[in-house]
């Protein structure tokens, strides 16, 4: 099972050159499950559907942001049993922006089995470190609501907008209890990388991130659920950053996206 996170950066820039290497790049990486943040749905235009064709199930955030309709989308090439939404509007402080955690239910073929797949979009703002932790323990818990007494396996992508050593990314490697919850799941890149920091993904080596200030680099994550023990549900045979090269001159978005490739542990 191919898993790819990507953050596709709206239509902002040059979008139909960008669109293009979105298309062509998607249709070769030959994804089972995506999770796109930043697209747009309004007006009858569908961006996700828009670069991925009829080849995918699509669910989209309800909630989305502003006239532009931004929000946050899963793909799978498996029909969806059902989706929940969690609003992670939890602070005051969180505003306008579409934070959100969108989960589908999914029986995957294979020997996979049911499957949670869980698109997780927290606060962006480097300052808003409590409410990315806020929000982590409720997508969490929503997580092991959804997952019932029959515990299915599950994958956590998205864009976090935080480090390795933030707290709220500490929080799902299992290396940290928030709100006096814990949990631990397997950083698909840094299971199959020694050298871990070289997983950035929102870095001015992509010249569209303009913001050479900005305090996170590794800020896109694939992570696999584990037992109360630390053993996965599925195995990582690879991971790989996805869309970190120009094609043609062309950066598909602002941020690298994240490649997993699993099978039943």
């Amino acid at each position: 099972m191919r898993v790819v996170t990507m953050n596709i950066w709206g239509r902002n820039g040059d979008w139909a050159a960008r669109r293009a290497v979105l298309v062509k790049g998607l249709r070769d990486l030959r994804p089972d499950l995506i999770a796109l943040q930043e697209t747009i749905v309004c007006d009858g235009y569908d961006q996700a559907r828009d670069i991925l064709g009829d080849a995918f199930a699509i669910i989209h955030q309800q909630t989305r942001q502003g006239r532009d309709g931004m929000g946050i989308s899963i793909a799978s090439r498996w029909p969806v049993r059902q989706s929940r939404e969690l609003d992670l509007h939890l602070t005051e402080r969180v505003g306008e922006f579409p934070a959100t955690t969108l989960v589908a239910d999914i029986d995957v073929p294979g020997g996979f089995g049911r499957l949670l797949f869980v698109n997780h979009f927290p606060s962006y703002e480097p300052a808003f470190e409590r409410e990315r932790e806020l929000q982590s323990v409720a997508a969490a818990r929503l997580i092991d609501e959804l997952s019932g007494a029959d515990r299915p396996r599950v994958v956590l992508a998205g864009d976090l907008d935080a480090d390795p050593r933030a707290a709220s990314i500490r929080f799902w490697s299992g290396r940290q209890s928030l709100d006096g919850l814990s949990v631990c799941f397997l950083d698909a890149w840094a299971s199959t990388h020694a050298d871990s920091d070289d997983g950035q993904t929102f870095t001015t080596r992509n010249p569209l991130m303009s913001s050479s200030w900005w305090p996170f680099t590794r800020i896109d994550y694939i992570f696999v659920g584990c037992d109360e023990r630390g053993r996965p549900g599925l195995r990582v045979v690879d991971s790989a950053r996805v869309f970190d090269q120009a094609s043609d001159g062309v950066w598909a978005s602002d941020h690298f996206g994240v490649r997993a490739d699993l099978e039943p542990a």
